[in-house]
């Protein structure tokens, strides 16, 4: 299983991930705002402190999506070399 070992919120409700595998990829959150504790993350504030814990994204208040999760609905980050 892959887990997440870096996490950079934006401000658009996308998170940049970085998994154990060296993989980049970015995460919509958009979609879990309307779903049950998720809503909590409508606040632009509690959403920019997603942190690292556990091999996942958390945030405070008992929040955290499963790594499989984030892996499994996000993309690649294409990301230049030059």
């Amino acid at each position: 299983m892959e887990s997440v070992t870096k996490v950079h919120p934006r401000p658009d409700f996308h998170i940049e991930l970085e998994f154990s595998t060296g993989e980049a990829r970015l995460f919509d959150v958009r979609p879990y705002l309307d779903k049950g504790v998720f809503t909590r993350l409508k606040d632009i504030s509690l959403f920019q402190q997603a942190y690292v814990a556990f091999d996942t994204v958390c945030w405070p208040g008992n929040l955290d999506i499963a790594p499989e999760t984030l892996y499994d609905a996000s993309v690649p980050l294409h990301q230049s070399s030059r």
